[in-house]
């Protein structure tokens, strides 16, 4: 209050402002934590997922005490213990085209932290309809980015990704890793971003895209124009309401067939009975070196499709990944290629390593 772009008048803005944080994971809980310190009358957090200890290196929202908990409750007890007087309401499931319009309605602000383009395109088609502005952070190993995609006054998120890549191209935080300060850097300018927002104070980023390179410490703004033949802001939009997001993306084409899933146990079991089981771990080689399988064939994920004459498809072949989510890839892939006896381990060597072999690392 003593700044003077602030006042008192501008804290009484912020206490009547309120911001919904799409995600309590790597970007939301540094988001979260400063817009509850800045004295935001009311927080709305959306997280279906549960605290997994892998990603306490990048969520500080979460306690290790907080380990199976679902996010949003260990998020509403930290934000709460920080600031009593704040407002916090949760929503413990996905945000989908039927709850989004209703949901977000409901606040000035939105903040995307999700790391998935199906639920990025959502809150943006969602966002441009109720015309709030979207403060939107995306990560990768050690780069960042930030914007403000507000129609009202610039371009939207598919002015600058007109079309989402292929399924699979761009993996996520689980399965590519990421700098674990990374998130933090860039949920903090998102908080920034938010503030200003709310203050009506500064120049935000809306078009504007702010890329940071955690390694080379290098920022650079680039500038995002608003592009006439968006399907969503343009002239003449095509897109005129919510749509099935995981179809656009090409999700469900890539899952055309049931993939056969197994447990850990029953791959133990497998390959105690030695009956010629081929074991194929698709994680890249240095994953090998926090954990690994004796005896499995290691080929990593993107080389699969050309080495493929190195599995024997008249085997029954179990594919291994971290979680279960790259090995399901795989084993898609492999049926399509005419494998008969095909399963994928859920839960992939993570599972492995806490219902098998303890001395094993999970990460």
């Amino acid at each position: 209050m003593i700044m003077p772009e602030v006042g008192r008048a501008g804290q009484e803005r912020l206490k009547d402002s309120s911001a919904l944080l799409i995600g309590a994971g790597g970007l939301g809980s540094p988001a979260a934590y400063y817009l509850a310190a800045a004295g935001f009358g009311r927080l709305g957090i959306v997280d279906f997922d549960e605290v997994d200890r892998s990603n306490l290196h990048r969520q500080i929202l979460h306690f290790d005490s907080d380990v199976g908990k679902r996010k949003v409750e260990s998020a509403k007890e930290k934000l709460q213990n920080q600031n009593p007087d704040i407002r916090i309401e949760t929503l413990d499931d996905r945000l989908t085209s039927e709850n989004a319009m209703e949901l977000l309605a409901k606040f000035d602000i939105v903040i995307d932290g999700t790391d998935n383009f199906p639920t990025r395109y959502l809150v943006n088609d969602a966002c441009a309809f109720l015309k709030k502005p979207n403060v939107h952070g995306a990560i990768f190993r050690f780069e960042g980015q930030v914007s403000v995609f507000d129609v009202s006054k610039g371009p939207c998120y598919r002015c600058l990704y007109p079309d989402p890549p292929p399924p699979g191209e761009v993996p996520s935080c689980a399965e590519a890793g990421v700098f674990g300060v990374l998130p933090g850097i860039v949920g903090c300018i998102q908080a920034s971003e938010a503030i200003k927002i709310a203050l009506g104070l500064g120049e935000t980023l809306t078009g504007k895209l702010l890329a940071f390179d955690a390694l080379s410490m290098d920022f650079q703004t680039y500038t995002v124009s608003k592009n006439p033949n968006c399907k969503l802001c343009g002239t003449n939009p095509t897109v005129t309401k919510l749509i099935d997001y995981e179809d656009f993306c090409g999700m469900k084409k890539s899952t055309p067939m049931t993939i056969p899933q197994g447990t850990v146990q029953q791959l133990k079991e497998k390959l105690a009975a030695q009956n010629g089981l081929t074991l194929l771990d698709v994680r890249e080689p240095h994953e090998l070196e926090i954990s690994r399988i004796e005896g499995a064939l290691h080929i990593p994920m993107a080389q699969v499709p050309f080495r493929i004459k190195e599995i024997d498809e008249n085997s029954e072949v179990w594919i291994i990944c971290r979680t279960g989510n790259r090995s399901n890839q795989i084993a898609g892939i492999l049926m399509q290629r005419g494998f008969k006896n095909v399963t994928n381990v859920a839960g992939g060597i993570n599972a492995w390593a806490r219902e098998i072999d303890t001395s094993l690392t999970e990460y």
